[in-house]
């Protein structure tokens, strides 16, 4: 048996004619209408889901969660932004859920430990994959909202306003979150003998 969407009120807004079409499509239970919107945003969700994990099956996992619960949710969408916006928002939330559960389960794993983990230091004149692979390694070492809030910023090239918007935070929070996450990422790179001229 299909799963189907609960019933919601006709889509208004800011929303695309075609998106708008297949979410009410989907809402009266039209399987194929929700493929047409998966297929028309997968790369997109894709590509954002990559800054969340470097491992393709964990980021195929992590675009199918999102899609479902964009799914699951569909019925509270108002269109009162595109869908597009709506759907990287919870994106956001599901990559930012991965992040908190492999920080709980790495200090788990820290405090079972013998050993401690040594840090590798960045190589002289690094390709840019190299270099992309440490500073994954360093940003991982943050707490997931600091991380969180760094990742929106630089990489996503999100202000405090938007990130504020996304996660549901004031703006103030979103600014002190990442003034208090750039301070931790400098003592880390700092830690990691990265020097910056």
């Amino acid at each position: 048996m299909p799963m189907r969407a609960p019933k919601a009120e006709a889509v208004t807004g800011p929303v695309s004619t075609e998106d708008r079409r297949d979410i009410e499509a989907s809402l009266r239970g039209e399987e194929r209408a929700y493929g047409r919107l998966v297929d028309r945003y997968q790369s997109l969700i894709v590509a954002q889901m990559w800054r969340y994990s470097r491992d393709p099956t964990v980021v195929e996992e992590l675009v199918q969660e999102a899609f479902v619960e964009c799914y699951l949710g569909l019925a509270k969408f108002r269109g009162q932004s595109p869908f597009l916006h709506w759907l990287r928002r919870i994106a956001t939330r599901v990559g930012y859920r991965h992040w908190k559960l492999k920080a709980r389960d790495r200090r788990k794993d820290e405090a079972l430990a013998l050993e401690p983990r040594l840090d590798v230091a960045l190589p002289a004149d690094p390709a840019p994959a190299e270099a992309a692979e440490w500073l994954q390694g360093i940003l991982a070492k943050l707490p997931p909202e600091d991380r969180l809030v760094l990742t929106l910023h630089y990489f996503e090239g999100l202000d405090m306003n938007e990130i504020a918007e996304r996660m549901g935070w004031t703006r103030t929070l979103a600014k002190v979150r990442a003034f208090r996450a750039r301070k931790r990422l400098k003592l880390l790179l700092e830690e990691a003998g990265y020097e910056h001229d």
